[in-house]
């Protein structure tokens, strides 16, 4: 699955540790998510999407 989260975050001036800080997880699990080695849990991708303000469909995409 691909993701907009890196994309999402550089844009908001955020680096991965206040990422991870605002939704509660690491910051090896935002690197993880951006460089496509970890597809995050549905409740996690929920807050992300609530972070960003935007739906999970327009964060996370079907790559096929």
């Amino acid at each position: 699955m691909k993701n907009r989260v890196k994309e999402l975050r550089t844009e908001r001036n955020w680096t991965q540790a206040d990422l991870a800080q605002h939704a509660g997880v690491s910051r090896q699990t935002i690197n993880a998510i951006e460089k496509d080695k970890f597809d995050p849990s549905l409740p996690l991708a929920f807050r992300l999407a609530r972070l960003f303000d935007l739906a999970i469909e327009e964060i996370f995409l079907d790559d096929q």
